[in-house]
């Protein structure tokens, strides 16, 4: 096991942040975007380590808004799709 991946997530503990419930916490790990969509979501706070709440979804599910890094921001499901995250436990 390499030294990086002693304080890494197990495997199948992570999950992408379209897939988190509504009420519930996250931590970004990781992010599968590429360009200028990765930059993007980047400079909206989506980095790795930070906590990220899905608050409420719109009346057709999509998009849904999260609090991260004390504002709130709006994704659609196909964006938030790119975004790995690990549940933050109860």
């Amino acid at each position: 096991m390499e030294p990086s991946d002693r304080n890494a997530p197990p495997r199948e503990a992570v999950t992408t942040l379209d897939r988190i419930g509504i009420a519930y916490r996250c931590r970004v790990v990781g992010l599968r975007a590429s360009g200028a969509l990765r930059k993007r979501l980047l400079a909206m706070g989506m980095v790795p380590g930070a906590d990220v709440e899905a608050l409420r979804a719109a009346p057709l599910g999509d998009p849904v808004e999260y609090r991260v890094k004390g504002y709130t921001l709006s994704l659609r499901r196909a964006e938030a799709s790119l975004i790995e995250v690990v549940p933050e436990e109860e």
